[in-house]
């Protein structure tokens, strides 16, 4: 006879998320402080589990608003974690998330279970708790190819940028060196930018001109070949 489904033991289910920022030419991800065991008083990214009506998308919103007082921000689901041992109150899977703002836009603020909530600098981040640094790394490699195909970049700048402001996210998240030229030719042979014909102002060099993203775009085309 076959066993009932309630007859075998379910692992919990959890979402973790990598929140990414964009400001003063630095990429940073947003991590918490526990003020609780496992791994109280140190760095995590933040999430939750799974409640038994919610789905996943519905569980990230409840950790953005609650935990880090934030909504309607661009969210990608990255990859699930089922390491038995990956947490050591029990077996935990997690699904794994990462999100893009611009942390102009936002007051973070901590929630109920945490000291701290706080931006590190991508490069120089603490000892994380869990396998966090390994969901982390995912997230960050999965930015990297992504933004070489798909316009995710946009949701890292202000409505209104430069085209040097976009060139330097670019430099920045892939951390390398890109040619200014050769890269402004291909953004806009894409489409993806709309020439505001508004200029900023208060620069060293005569003033550059405003561009926003094209978001009636229906399809992208784009492939930046600088690697």
């Amino acid at each position: 006879m076959a066993k009932s489904f309630t007859s075998y033991k379910n692992p919990s289910l959890a979402v973790d998320l990598v929140v990414f920022g964009y400001h003063d030419n630095r990429l940073s991800v947003l991590l918490l402080n526990r003020n609780e065991e496992p791994f109280k008083d140190q760095w995590t990214l933040p999430g939750a589990f799974l409640q038994m009506d919610e789905t996943f998308q519905q569980t990230c919103s409840r950790v953005l608003s609650t935990k880090l007082g934030m909504d309607k921000v661009y969210l990608e689901q990255l990859y699930s974690f089922d390491e038995p041992e990956r947490d050591p109150r029990g077996r935990v899977i997690a699904v794994a998330y990462y999100a893009l703002v611009n942390p102009r836009k936002f007051e973070i603020a901590a929630g109920k279970m945490t000291n701290d909530v706080k931006w590190f600098d991508c490069k120089e981040l603490p000892e994380l708790g869990f396998d966090h640094t390994d969901i982390f790394n995912k997230a960050l490699q999965r930015l990297q190819s992504k933004i070489i195909y798909f316009p995710v970049g946009f949701e890292l700048l202000d409505e209104l940028f430069t085209m040097t402001e976009l060139h330097d996210l670019y430099e920045c998240i892939l951390d390398i060196s890109i040619d200014r030229r050769n890269f402004r030719r291909k953004i806009l042979d894409a489409d993806y930018l709309i020439n505001t014909g508004t200029k900023r102002e208060g620069l060293q060099n005569r003033p550059a001109d405003l561009y926003k993203f094209n978001k009636k775009l229906k399809q992208y085309n784009f492939q930046l070949n600088i690697i």
